[in-house]
């Protein structure tokens, strides 16, 4: 199979230009999680995929079939939403059975298909259960698991663990990945958590605007950064921008450092004032007010005690630095050119 293209995809809602040019390739059996602000057009993309949404212009392929003027039942995708949209009257199983008895099959592979998927997210002792018997958690894993019944093409999830507490989320995160690598279908994953982003990727596309930003593994978009924006999305606590005047450096606006690269250190290229500093546990979060801009933060591994107002020396190697142009776009700062060893020693 060859998977999801968009070319081109534009979406309009009246003068609301909701998708802007959007091309994306995911190959059969990829994982591709979308991340980005609200309003950036993350779930619009889903709904004209699955088919809920008409596009105004471009093409959408699945396995190579233009289903642009498909219904949704006829693109072989199953949708898992936020909410858990479960029939309150049916049981787990009925709930489960409902779209495959919609579909014509038969009564032996139904039971057959949900016997195997109960048994992948530990749902036995629920199928006669209703859903207001359930604990959030347990409604969350029926509505996975009537996706799952589909055996689909393509599973689009649209937030599906931001209902769940903390615990929860990362447990039924673990489900998701094994569910994956089991049954090696496409999934396209929105999420505005990025550790769900970072840990469930196999590819992340950033948004703004109804645009992509960059497209990337986890780490490259971490490490490489295409500009400002993509830098500030991914990464807990976010990067810390210095403006480049403050650090005397030409030709940069911007000076992009994450919070684990800065160190105290005296002398520091920085100095500054501690505002105020979060104990973690295993970390401790300092956050500095540098002057002339926003207050930077600082994250120090282990239990830390910090006197508030009082001066603060920093520092960080160039090497973990990001330098962005008065664009936001990541820049290479110029390094000077030495010369070749042979050169030299011929000098000598």
């Amino acid at each position: 199979m060859s998977g999801l293209r968009l070319l081109g995809v534009e979406k309009y809602y009246g003068n609301n230009h909701v998708l802007r040019d959007v091309n994306l390739t995911v190959p059969s059996g990829e994982f591709v999680v979308i991340v980005g602000p609200s309003g950036c057009g993350k779930t619009t993309l889903l709904r004209v995929i699955a088919g809920l949404e008409k596009i105004d212009d471009g093409r959408i392929e699945i396995d190579g079939q233009v289903v642009n003027d498909l219904p949704p039942a006829s693109r072989h995708i199953a949708m898992v939403f936020q909410s858990y949209a479960l029939y309150p009257h049916l049981t787990v199983y009925e709930n489960l059975a409902f779209s495959l008895r919609l579909e014509g099959t038969s009564e032996a592979e139904i039971s057959s298909r949900i016997g195997e998927v109960f048994s992948m997210l530990s749902l036995d002792e629920y199928g006669d259960r209703k859903p207001s018997a359930l604990s959030g958690g347990q409604r969350q894993r029926v509505a996975l698991g009537r996706a799952l019944v589909r055996k689909p093409a393509l599973f689009l999830f649209d937030e599906p663990l931001s209902n769940l507490d903390a615990a929860l989320r990362m447990n039924t995160r673990i489900e998701v990945a094994k569910i994956h690598r089991e049954l090696g279908t496409s999934i396209i994953y929105v999420t505005h958590d990025q550790t769900e982003a970072m840990t469930l990727a196999d590819k992340i596309v950033v948004m703004r605007d109804g645009r992509i930003e960059q497209v990337g593994s986890p780490l490259e978009l971490y490490n490489k950064p295409s500009n400002q924006f993509v830098a500030s999305f991914l990464g807990s606590p976010a990067m810390n921008f210095i403006k480049a005047e403050i650090l005397s450096i030409d030709n940069v606006e911007t000076i992009g450092i994450r919070p684990q690269h800065i160190r105290l250190e005296k002398p520091g290229r920085l100095t500054g004032k501690a505002i105020h500093y979060e104990r973690l546990g295993s970390d401790t979060h300092l956050i500095v007010d540098i002057g002339q801009q926003e207050p930077i933060i600082v994250r120090l591994v282990g239990q830390r005690e910090f006197d508030l107002d009082t001066s603060i020396a920093l520092n960080f190697d160039d090497e973990s630095a990001h330098f962005f142009d008065q664009n936001g776009k990541r820049i290479e700062p110029h390094k000077p050119q030495k010369e070749p060893r042979l050169q030299q020693d011929q000098q000598a």
